[in-house]
């Protein structure tokens, strides 16, 4: 299965590498652009979850400061 896999990967690399660049361009923007903003958004959430459960809340303020 993963020599299968591989014979895959390697003939749409060298498909991709040999492409003309306005496609390679193109591809990349319309595939790897969106995947990338996904992931951003997605590790956002995940840093931003962890953020508000580690850090202290506004009324969890104990040295009396206002």
């Amino acid at each position: 299965m993963f020599n299968g896999l591989a014979d895959w990967w390697d003939g749409v690399e060298l498909w991709l590498a040999q492409a003309w660049f306005p496609v390679q361009f193109a591809l990349v923007m319309v595939v790897v652009v969106p995947l990338c903003l996904a992931a951003a958004w997605v590790l956002d959430k995940v840093v931003g979850l962890f953020a508000r459960r580690l850090a202290p809340g506004r009324d969890d303020d104990s040295d009396g400061s206002a």
